[in-house]
């Protein structure tokens, strides 16, 4: 048998208990300003991950527009400070 980390170990049982989205659910809200800035998180209402899809939801009809043009921007954002590839798809609500 192989040695593995804390960390690997975390992660195979995370992804075999299907928990990671969750998990990450948690990590953006606590990182959606460092990534966005101040100003787009104070104006966004929600953001959640399901299914490697990140979902954004806004009352600010200019901001969705905005967030509509940097969809890939954000994915590429989100997953580089989540460091893996949690996102694939983003819906502005």
């Amino acid at each position: 048998m192989g040695e593995f980390t804390i960390g690997q170990a975390l992660e195979a049982f995370l992804r075999q208990n299907r928990m990671k989205s969750t998990i990450m659910s948690f990590q953006i809200q606590d990182v959606w300003e460092e990534i966005m800035g101040k100003t787009i998180a104070n104006y966004t209402d929600k953001i959640q991950i399901i299914n490697q899809t990140l979902f954004i939801s806004t009352s600010v009809a200019p901001l969705k527009n905005e967030l509509l043009y940097q969809k890939e921007a954000i994915i590429q954002r989100v997953n580089e400070k989540l460091g893996a590839n949690a996102i694939k798809e983003v819906v502005i609500q």
